[in-house]
């Protein structure tokens, strides 16, 4: 039931933008990933190294508007921005059932899927994102489905993840209820920053 970090979120008002932000900082192009049908979404990932990965998500020009606002505050986003981080279980009604009881409630698991370019289709389980700004983590599982990492993605090295909050208190209970760590500084806009290693060995952040 141990928990480890699984992916991070870069999230935009335009897909093509957010990848293309991505490229520019790094030189490398994440690949694309697929469409969340019904979420109004598609996304794009690279490889972080360690069972990690970078998911860059926006909405989705192939399909309508949805009923609901996307997720991760994507219909509110005016630029691209890392906005969530997910946290990886292999029992996630274990490890919310354990989160409650160290006083923080993660929030109900629930189905999700997402067709890849050749058609397959992937399924997982996941807890609501947390409200951008919170910097709470989400939790996936993703059960009998091959993580996205054993597809050959585009290598981009994680070296560091950081955040600041004008509360890191608020944020660490959270951290401490789901036996993590992450290191938080005190300012007055919360913020995620992912220090990342190019292919040519330079050290960028991708915020």
């Amino acid at each position: 039931m141990s928990s480890v970090l699984d992916h991070l979120v870069y999230a935009g008002p335009d897909l093509a933008e957010a990848v293309a932000r991505v490229t520019e900082l790094t030189g490398v192009t994440p690949a694309p990933g697929g469409s969340h049908a019904g979420w109004g979404t598609a996304n794009h990932l690279a490889d972080l190294g360690a069972g990690m990965y970078l998911e860059v998500i926006g909405p989705d020009p192939a399909q309508p508007e949805p009923e609901a606002p996307r997720p991760f505050g994507i219909d509110e986003l005016t630029e691209p921005a890392l906005v969530a981080w997910a946290v990886r279980t292999t029992d996630i009604d274990a490890t919310i059932a354990a989160a409650r009881a160290h006083g923080f409630d993660p929030g109900d698991a629930q189905e999700m899927s997402r067709r890849t370019a050749d058609g397959e289709v992937l399924r997982w389980r996941l807890t609501p994102p947390g409200t951008p700004g919170t910097l709470r983590p989400f939790l996936i599982d993703w059960g009998t489905t091959p993580h996205p990492t054993t597809r050959g993605l585009p290598s981009l090295p994680l070296l560091m993840v950081t955040g600041t909050h004008p509360d890191p208190d608020s944020v660490l209970a959270v951290t401490d209820a789901l036996g993590l760590e992450l290191l938080v500084r005190r300012a007055d806009r919360p913020s995620l920053v992912a220090a990342l290693r190019t292919p040519q060995g330079r050290q960028v952040a991708l915020s």
